[in-house]
């Protein structure tokens, strides 16, 4: 089974008119180690999930990058994009097997926003669970909510999380 995560949406053609380059706005859930050689995006078009292969990937400051697809080469093909979102697919071939427990996130990487820190520990609550996250000035606890998690990738380690604003004192 696939799952869909949008991670793009794209903007305009961007650069020389021959080459169809476009513009576009990357989303949090963006991964920072996204390999544009193997991994391709996909859109949608006409009902249809179409994977979008990366020629060149230029990224603009953190929230845009300047895209060349393989098979989008001139500007009346890139046109089709515009507007539209790009997605990341992810196999879930075993779903029974996304169930995991809160503990087992300890020692895992913690990115919120710019902040970077690391889960020291879990405060099982019933109300109120909490991570216990060292962003480097000592232990600050946050709340271990599924709504405030964009993304965990067990094999690095790693968590992106976003918090409402105020929540984090760095």
């Amino acid at each position: 089974m696939q799952n869909k995560i949008a991670v793009a949406r794209v903007g305009k053609l961007f650069g020389e008119a021959r080459k169809g380059g476009v513009s576009v706005t990357l989303y949090d859930s963006f991964p920072d180690d996204f390999d544009f050689e193997t991994e391709p995006l996909f859109v949608e078009i006409d009902s249809l999930e179409v994977p979008l292969w990366c020629h060149s990937i230029e990224y603009r400051g953190q929230k845009g990058a300047t895209i060349h697809f393989d098979d989008f080469d001139t500007p009346r093909r890139s046109e089709e994009l515009v507007g539209k979102e790009l997605f990341m697919t992810c196999d879930e071939s075993d779903p029974d097997n996304d169930e995991f427990y809160m503990e087992d996130l300890i020692g895992f990487s913690v990115e919120c926003g710019s902040a970077k820190g690391e889960i020291v520990d879990y405060y099982d609550s019933e109300h109120n669970p909490l991570f216990g996250v060292d962003f480097g000035q000592g232990e600050q606890l946050i709340p271990a909510a599924e709504e405030f998690i964009l993304h965990i990738n067990f094999e690095k380690g790693h968590i992106k999380m976003q918090l409402p604003e105020g929540l984090l004192e760095l």
